[in-house]
């Protein structure tokens, strides 16, 4: 007996019923290391675990004292030093009476039994907590159809109360969103008939009305070659689902916009290389959606002439780090060219490298349409100073009155000219009509279509002159804020009429010589050369002859100027156009001043026509209107007192002075006004003492810089 006790495995000893060990077995020797003298009473017990060993003797005092038997755990030190957690059973034997005579128990080693549980337990936990944080739940079925395992997980995602237990496949299917049962159904049925796995989305409807999206993956498990169940996992895709659905939408979005607004989006990491281009980008680009955007590619694209300046920006870039924002143009293979706009931000990720994240816009239509709409605004800035200049005309007769030979004759010559392209040099008086006739020249020419631009020359300061008929570039002085188009540009494709051309400064002379040589000029302070197709007609009352002797006009000016000459007679000359010109005058300021009138006395024609007109058919006209306005009666008169009377003036010395000299021109100038106390304009001014336009006169003062306003003190 005693060989077998000492060959079992388990740790046996007996004891009296007061508790008191009397025999151990050899396991329990081997397993503290202790001889069977120590092992004997109670100081075995020091091989316990400090920790256990009051609750374990004193649950073994209770025990002796209740004489009922009993188990608990506790921790003892082996023979090589390590705690092994046994357990202890205990069981009284008792007589007839009733009382206990000997108490037998055994150990058993559970430390590994012990380590498996707390690993399963752990398992357990994470198993669990790995369902409930991805929202997945597991489960098992055979192929009976019947459902033996379904995880808390699982009950949570599907709203079931886990209290009452399993639920079976019908109960999962009414679950199941209406559309999507009949594939659900038909899922299971192929699965246990065919032993194969499955891989579906499906909705799910839960009790408390709430919908949501489930995947469910699931194998078949074979044992001795059948299948035995079918266990899976149905995890809780619904926000997934709703963000890849958000997704796709902001990506059809983004498809879609980037395909209306032209604009395409790129990645470019500087340090691999790496290009990434959305579908509009290719579509820019004219490259299919299978080949491995580079940017040999993009260069390929490059217009040859942009080449050069698209290197150099993007190493800048990339070498800086900076903001791209350049355009370009691409050179499609069909030999097409597109504009593009580059708009790029650069990024560094934690080691440093750089990416850049941007968009490519095709500008091309945009790009044409401002082309147009600039040709379109400079043209409608052309037409629209012509039109302030047409409208400001309103001092001016509309059209040739008279019937007198020697305008018959003017009429003749013009009409002759006008068809052709020819330059046209206008000569006569102030106030005869020359700018009249011009226009009548250009409405009979083939550029009648195109604008008529005139420009007083002798209105224009001296400094401005050339700005005025050439244009500027922004900043080509003092005062250029911007780009101004020249009277050229305006004229451009119809007539220039340059009223006063003997006041050009010298320097102005020669641009203006080669424009009609070359038919070309330069805007001021610009380099662009510009091609004039323009047709010029001028105009001058001064003696050109004279002012070429004086050396104040280009002679070789001037034979370009006179390729057509016309002189106008002055009013005085056809005194037998006055009563026509006067019948059209008042005809025309009394329909203007809401007055009719029925007649023209002929004392007020006689005494129009008896007078030498110093200023011609400008100075009528203002005698004409000026009658009209005082005019009490239905029948015009004229006041004898606006009519100066005096002779007609010969060409005087002091003209024929300023006009042919500049020495002691300041002395001359400065005598007359000295003489009509600052007076320059009228029929007592000091233009009319010189016999010189007042507007000319006005800029010879102001070049000579003489300060009129003193002789008014005089």
């Amino acid at each position: 007996m005693r060989l077998v006790v000492d060959s079992t495995p388990a740790l046996l000893q007996s004891a009296r019923p007061d508790g008191y060990i009397d025999f151990v077995n050899k396991g329990w020797l081997d397993f503290v290391g202790l001889p069977m003298e120590q092992m004997l009473g109670w100081e075995w017990t020091k091989a316990f675990h400090p920790d256990d060993i009051d609750e374990l003797v004193e649950t073994w005092k209770k025990a002796i004292a209740a004489g009922t038997p009993f188990q608990d755990e506790g921790r003892v030190r082996r023979a090589d030093g390590e705690y092994r957690t046994l357990l202890h059973n205990k069981r009284p034997l008792k007589d007839k009476f009733g009382k206990v005579v000997k108490w037998y128990g055994s150990s058993i080693d559970i430390e590994d039994r012990k380590l498996a549980e707390e690993r399963l337990r752990q398992s357990e936990f994470y198993l669990h907590e790995g369902q409930r944080l991805s929202h997945c739940g597991s489960w098992s079925f055979k192929p009976s159809g019947e459902c033996d395992y379904c995880s808390l997980e699982l009950l949570n995602i599907l709203g079931f109360d886990p209290a009452k237990g399993i639920p079976s496949i019908p109960d999962y299917l009414n679950l199941v969103h209406p559309d999507d049962r009949p594939s659900a159904e038909a899922t299971i049925k192929r699965m246990i008939a065919e032993g194969i796995g499955c891989d579906v989305k499906k909705r799910i409807v839960r009790k408390d009305g709430a919908t949501r999206v489930a995947r469910c993956v699931g194998v078949p498990v074979f044992e001795g070659g059948k299948v035995a169940r079918f266990i899976g996992t149905l995890m809780d895709i619904t926000e997934q689902e709703q963000m890849t659905q958000e997704l796709r939408r902001r990506e059809a979005y983004l498809t879609q916009a980037q395909a209306l607004s032209r604009t395409g989006s790129f990645g470019w990491n500087v340090s691999t290389g790496d290009l990434c281009w959305s579908d509009e980008t290719f579509e820019i680009l004219g490259y299919k959606r299978t080949v491995k955007p580079t940017l040999e590619l993009v260069f390929k694209r490059v217009h040859p002439e942009d080449v050069a300046a698209v290197q150099q920006t993007i190493e800048r870039a990339s070498k800086d780090a900076k903001n791209l924002d350049f355009e370009h143009r691409l050179l499609m293979p069909d030999g097409s060219v597109k504009y593009v706009q580059v708009l790029a931000r650069p990024f560094r990720d934690q080691s440093g490298n750089v990416e850049f994240v941007g968009a490519v816009m095709d500008v091309t239509a945009s790009k044409k349409a401002f082309q147009e709409i600039k040709a379109l605004k400079d043209e409608l800035y052309k037409e629209n100073i012509v039109l302030r200049e047409e409208v400001d005309k309103t001092s001016m007769v509309e059209e040739v009155v008279g019937t007198s030979p020697v305008l018959q004759a003017v009429l003749s010559r013009a009409a002759k000219v006008a068809p052709t392209d020819s330059t046209v040099l206008i000569l006569g008086e102030t106030g005869t009509g020359k700018e009249l006739i011009a226009r009548a020249i250009h409405k009979r020419s083939q550029r009648s279509a195109r604008a008529f631009v005139s420009v007083n020359c002798a209105a224009i300061p001296q400094s401005l002159i050339s700005s005025e008929l050439f244009g500027h570039e922004k900043g080509a002085f003092t005062g250029a804020t911007q780009r101004r188009l020249g009277r050229f540009e305006l004229a451009e494709g119809g007539s220039l009429f340059l009223d006063e051309i003997g006041e050009l400064p010298v320097e102005t002379q020669i641009a203006l010589l080669r424009v009609l040589q070359e038919r070309e000029f330069e805007r001021v302070g610009g380099t662009e050369l510009l091609r004039a197709d323009v047709r010029v007609i001028a105009a001058t009352n001064r003696d050109l002859q004279g002012a070429i002797t004086a050396g104040t006009f280009r002679s070789d000016l001037f034979y370009r100027l006179n390729v057509f000459p016309i002189t106008i007679p002055p009013l005085r000359e056809r005194k037998e156009d006055i009563p026509a010109l006067v019948s059209y005058l008042v005809d025309r300021y009394a329909k203007r001043a809401g007055r009719k009138i029925r007649g023209i006395r002929k004392s007020a024609l006689d005494l129009l026509k008896s007078y030498w007109w110093p200023g011609n058919i400008r100075e009528l006209q203002n005698v004409i209107e000026r009658s009209l306005i005082v005019c009490e009666t239905d029948e015009f008169t004229i006041d004898k007192s606006w009519l100066s009377g005096g002779p007609v003036p010969t060409r005087s010395a002091d003209q024929a002075s300023i006009e042919t000299s500049a020495t002691g021109e300041r002395e001359l100038i400065e005598a007359t006004l000295a003489q009509t106390r600052g007076t320059v304009s009228g029929i007592s001014g000091a233009a009319a003492k010189l016999g010189i336009p007042a507007s000319t006169l006005e800029s010879r003062i102001r070049s000579l810089k003489i300060n009129k306003y003193r002789f008014k003190e005089g």
